[in-house]
């Protein structure tokens, strides 16, 4: 090869070197730089509250706050260990009601009927439930279970909190299903297998992630709600377990209707025992979040 014509190849040898005057790399360091900006912005709400609710409710986080009960106006000391309790009581039972009517629903829409007109309206009245005001819920709950029990009580809260959770459930669910690969479900019927063997061994097990990402996320959501809870729960000073049994078919005590009530009464000590609810409830949900990032990133 002559010395002109390597000159050339070397001439149209194309430069790898990046460059961060060329408009593609100023525009990219631009949306990159707000993008950050925008993330920070965001955050700031979130910090601010926890660092509120760390300054005014943290100075009283102890072992007798989680143990003991609410105290009288004129007391002191004292916590909320009922409401703790209650709201995991109403929230479970919420989720044992949501969870596995939610996730056979999403099976029927993705994998049994997707394109029925069952399913077409199944999908929309989950869509519109997505947008129900939780007070209605609280009210269908009352006028439903309250007023022929004759009595507040944590199923009646739990139902409740079961129409707050279903859509995102069922909704969440159902993409889930909709993403795994057709390939591994048609491999699967190559093989023999029948649809509920499919649908039990493929498409549930690999759309895992994205279910619990929805069940987290709908439990995180029921935990913070006070408006049904005053409809259904109501409220109580006392354990609902009195002589080593439970009645649940009582008013019950939550973290939310705790902080409603005491943040509007007159006394120090119970004011301050609302900041530290609003703490423990906001890591609680916080936590919930947490957990459906995880879930949502783990493959199976």
């Amino acid at each position: 090869m002559s010395a002109q014509e390597t000159l050339i190849t070397k001439d149209e040898t194309p430069d790898l070197q990046r460059s961060f005057v060329e408009p593609r790399a100023v525009f990219n360091a631009v949306l990159s730089g707000a993008a950050w900006v925008a993330a920070i912005i965001a955050s700031i709400p979130l910090i601010s509250v926890l660092y509120g609710l760390i300054v005014r409710g943290g100075h009283r986080l102890s072992l007798e706050v989680f143990t003991e009960l609410p105290p009288a106006g004129f007391e002191e000391g004292g916590g909320f260990g009922n409401a703790i309790v209650g709201t995991l009581v109403t929230v479970g039972i919420g989720a044992l009601i949501s969870i596995p009517f939610g996730i056979l629903a999403a099976i029927f829409l993705a994998e049994l009927e997707p394109d029925g007109k069952v399913a077409n309206v199944a999908r929309f009245c989950a869509k519109t439930l997505t947008g129900l005001p939780s007070i209605l819920a609280g009210v269908f709950a009352y006028a439903v279970i309250v007023l022929a029990t004759g009595t507040y009580s944590a199923p009646a809260a739990g139902v409740a909190l079961a129409l707050l959770m279903l859509p995102t459930v069922v909704l969440t669910a159902e993409e889930s299903m909709r993403m795994v690969p057709s390939n591994m479900k048609n491999a699967a019927y190559g093989l023999g297998c029948t649809r509920s063997q499919v649908i039990w061994k493929i498409v549930l097990p690999t759309a895992l992630p994205g279910v619990l990402t929805g069940v987290m996320l709908s439990i995180a959501r029921a935990a913070g709600e006070t408006a049904p809870l005053l409809f259904t729960a109501l409220f109580s000073n006392y354990w609902f377990v009195e002589g080593g049994k439970a009645d649940l078919m009582t008013p019950i005590a939550s973290l939310s209707v705790l902080i409603y009530n005491f943040s509007g009464m007159p006394y120090d000590n119970q004011i301050e025992l609302a900041w530290t609810a609003s703490l423990v409830l906001v890591l609680l949900v916080l936590l919930f979040n947490i957990l459906a990032r995880v879930l949502g990133r783990k493959k199976v």
